[in-house]
């Protein structure tokens, strides 16, 4: 993968992954439930759980694993024939699949929703939609 690739995968990882974020977080401000916590939640990570991190360093977490994402996706899309126009749907079914898979997590941590809340859920998906959708426009080409 040469560097102007690379470049695009991180400018649009991080794109991404602040909206991401900035949407979580007006959620829980507005609604009061946990999604936004649940992000940057490391509760469950060896290591890292006995640390006191603050927010700047957990959001620097997220989205350094947004970039690391968005530039595993853009190498698979070069290395698998994915149409242009069938990319952005690609990437946005992934980071949904990925969001479903991440949810349970919140059973690890008291400061997360509960994993039987559905609005928490429908917004949890909905954030990783809009994610999906946002990070696909800016790899599709």
């Amino acid at each position: 993968m040469e560097k102007q690739q690379i470049k695009k995968g991180v400018f649009a990882g991080l794109i991404s992954g602040v909206f991401l974020g900035f949407f979580l977080k007006v959620v829980e401000n507005t609604t009061s439930l946990k999604v936004y916590t649940l992000l940057l939640n490391v509760d469950y990570v060896p290591i890292i759980q006995h640390l006191d991190l603050s927010e700047i360093i957990e959001f620097s977490i997220h989205l350094f694993i947004s970039v690391v994402l968005s530039v595993c996706l853009l190498f698979l899309l070069n290395k698998k024939y994915i149409p242009t126009n069938k990319r952005i749907l690609f990437i946005f079914q992934y980071c949904l699949v990925i969001g479903i898979f991440l949810y349970p997590t919140t059973l690890l941590s008291d400061r997360t929703p509960s994993i039987s809340n559905l609005p928490a859920l429908g917004f949890w998906l909905l954030g990783h939609s809009l994610y999906g959708g946002i990070l696909g426009f800016l790899l599709k080409k």
